[in-house]
C-alpha cells in the first residue's frame, strides 16, 4: 500500500579531499556557486549514490548505471519480474517508484512524476576548490618516453546539506510504500558511505532527519537545510565544525501537532548547538548499519 503521510528530509554528509560532483562540461571541476562559493551537488548525483546502494542491495531498479538502451533494460527487467507491460515493470522497481520514470515504448507511453525529489545540496559554506595535476601510469603514444599528465580537481572539505520532501499524492500513482522510504535512507546514508571511487572517497554521512507528518496533513516546513546556521568552520576538520540547530528545533514545534514523529540518525562527530532541544521533542533515533 502507498505511503499516505507526508515527509521531509533532512541529509547532511562531509567530503574530505573529493569531488562532491564534477561538472563534465567543465573539466569534471567541482560545481560550485559562483556567487556564495558553496560546493553544489545536484539532485542527479545524489539519487544515482541511493541507486548504487540499492543495487548492491540486490533490489530492482530501473536505472541501473549501464550503457544500454530503453529496449535492453526493458527486456532485462520483463525477464526478471515476469511482466510484460511497461507500468507493471517499473512499478516493480524501487527507483522509479520513489524517483519517477519516462517510459515511451512502442505503443506504450507514459510518465511518472516521483514522490520524492531532492533540492540541489550544498555545502553550508564557502568552500575550496583545488586543482592538482600528476603523471598519468602510462605515456600518451607508443614513441612517446614521457608519461602523460592527468589533472583533477578536489574539494578539501565541505559539510553538505540536502533537502528532499515525499509527497504522498505522487505515491498513490508509483505505489512507492513506507517499505520505499526506509530503503531511501538505507540508499542515502549506506549509499554516501559507500562512495569508495577515486573521486568521492571521503565521503561520510554525518546526520539525517526525516518528518513524518499526521495523515491528512498537506502543508510541510521547507526548505529545511536553510534552518540550520554554521557558528564556526575553521580549517579542514569536522572537530573545528559547530552547527546551530536551534532554529530548526523551533520550525518543529511550530508543526508539531501536524507531526506524526521524527526519526534522527546522528554521527557524534558532529556538534550540535541544540541537540538537547531536538532531543526533546521525543523523536525516534534510528541506528543505521
Amino acid at each position: 500500500m502507498a505511503f499516505a503521510e507526508r515527509r521531509e528530509i533532512l541529509f547532511l554528509y562531509t567530503v574530505h579531499d573529493a569531488n562532491p560532483n564534477g561538472d563534465p562540461l567543465n573539466e569534471n571541476h567541482p560545481r560550485y556557486d559562483e556567487d556564495t562559493e558553496q560546493a553544489l551537488a545536484s539532485d542527479v548525483r545524489i539519487k544515482r549514490t541511493v541507486r548504487d546502494q540499492w543495487v548492491r542491495d540486490g533490489k530492482l531498479v530501473f536505472i541501473d548505471g549501464q550503457a544500454k538502451t530503453l529496449k535492453t533494460r526493458f527486456e532485462e527487467l520483463k525477464k526478471l519480474t515476469g511482466k510484460d507491460k511497461g507500468r507493471d515493470v517499473l512499478a516493480a522497481c524501487i527507483d522509479t517508484r520513489l524517483f519517477g520514470a519516462t517510459f515511451a515504448l512502442g505503443n506504450e507511453s507514459f510518465s511518472w512524476v516521483g514522490p520524492v525529489q531532492f533540492k540541489w545540496g550544498r555545502s553550508l559554506h564557502a568552500a575550496t576548490f583545488e586543482f592538482i595535476q600528476g603523471t598519468a601510469a602510462f605515456a600518451a603514444k607508443e614513441e612517446s618516453e614521457q608519461r602523460s599528465f592527468r589533472n583533477e580537481y578536489k574539494v578539501p572539505f565541505a559539510l553538505m546539506a540536502v533537502y528532499g520532501i515525499a509527497n504522498q499524492y505522487a505515491a498513490q500513482i508509483t505505489g512507492a510504500d513506507d517499505q520505499d522510504l526506509k530503503d531511501l535512507a538505507v540508499g542515502l546514508w549506506v549509499g554516501t558511505d559507500n562512495l569508495i571511487t577515486r573521486s568521492k572517497t571521503e565521503h561520510k554521512s554525518r546526520f539525517y532527519l526525516e518528518i513524518e507528518y499526521k495523515e491528512g496533513f498537506n502543508g510541510k516546513i521547507g526548505s529545511l537545510d536553510e534552518k540550520l546556521v554554521l557558528l564556526s568552520r575553521e580549517g579542514r576538520g569536522l572537530d573545528e565544525v559547530l552547527i546551530d540547530v536551534r532554529p530548526l528545533v523551533s520550525a518543529l514545534k511550530k508543526h508539531q501537532e501536524n507531526i506524526r514523529n521524527v526519526c534522527v540518525i546522528h554521527d557524534p562527530e558532529l556538534n550540535l548547538l541544540g541537540g538537547e532541544d531536538l532531543e526533546s521533542l521525543g523523536f525516534v533515533k534510528v541506528e543505521m548499519r
